[in-house]
């Protein structure tokens, strides 16, 4: 919302989506994962803005923030109607679940995943409970990684973006049976169909995330741009104003549509 907000004071028509599932969009089961729906959501809000008699349905831009920067891509891969890509802190949750960051997650772990959510696909078939599994930290020590600290102080500290009737203890959590959906999520590839459509990576100096930044990047076709934003942590560039690039996400979006 915030940067939704931002580029509307700077002239633009924006919308903001709560994905379906989540947060104030509807949607059962709650918390399920479906990257393809997650990329669908953001060609179903080009149907909508494109068929408003206030926007000129040629010069449409999309942007997708942290795990959303990858159903952008996802998404704008299949559909020529977004004519300019941005994303920021993107996140390649289908190579996170996967191998995990630095590759630290083992091919034997990832198959006891796939039995667990089988297990759990059982359990939901005969109406008992969903479990959920995963989510931001609820706890950190002195010795936690600065990842965990920095995810904690945003989802568990900051917590502003918690939308109305969603409880804190589950709201980043997923459902476990369908959570495997990722591991079969791969958004990079093919990422040269976007092409001639430009496309802008932003992302902060310090973000553990670098490496699906610099994997994105290195496969995206000209044209395209990245923006590294100094001093800047992952989650930084979720709501720290003085982070927060309006300026130059607003020169990529005038200068492309």
């Amino acid at each position: 919302m915030l940067y939704a907000a931002r580029l509307a004071a700077k002239g633009f028509v924006t919308l903001a989506i709560d994905q379906q599932f989540w947060g104030e969009s509807g949607g059962a089961p709650r918390h399920a994962i479906t990257p393809d729906i997650y990329a669908e959501a953001f060609s179903a809000a080009v149907d909508f803005l494109g068929t408003r008699d206030f926007v000129d349905s040629d010069k449409i831009g999309i942007l997708g923030i942290c795990g959303s920067g990858s159903f952008v891509i996802s998404a704008a891969k299949i559909d020529p109607r977004m004519k300019a890509v941005a994303t920021v802190s993107v996140y390649n949750i289908g190579e996170m679940r996967r191998n995990r960051l630095n590759h630290s997650q083992s091919l034997e772990k990832r198959k006891q995943v796939f039995e667990n959510a089988a297990a759990a696909r059982c359990e939901n078939f005969l109406g008992k409970e969903r479990p959920l599994t995963g989510g931001a930290p609820f706890s950190i020590t002195q010795d936690s990684p600065s990842p965990r600290k920095a995810s904690y102080d945003f989802y568990r500290g900051r917590g502003e973006f918690i939308p109305a009737g969603e409880s804190p203890e589950i709201n980043t959590l997923s459902d476990k049976a369908s959570n495997v959906a990722f591991m079969n999520f791969y958004p990079f590839n093919d990422i040269e169909t976007i092409s001639p459509r430009p496309m802008l990576f932003v992302m902060g100096e310090k973000a553990h995330s670098q490496p699906f930044k610099t994997d994105a990047f290195a496969k995206a076709p000209q044209p395209k741009e990245l923006l590294i934003i100094p001093g800047a942590d992952h989650f930084d560039l979720y709501d720290k104003p003085k982070f927060i690039p309006i300026e130059q996400l607003s020169n990529f979006f005038n200068d492309n549509l």
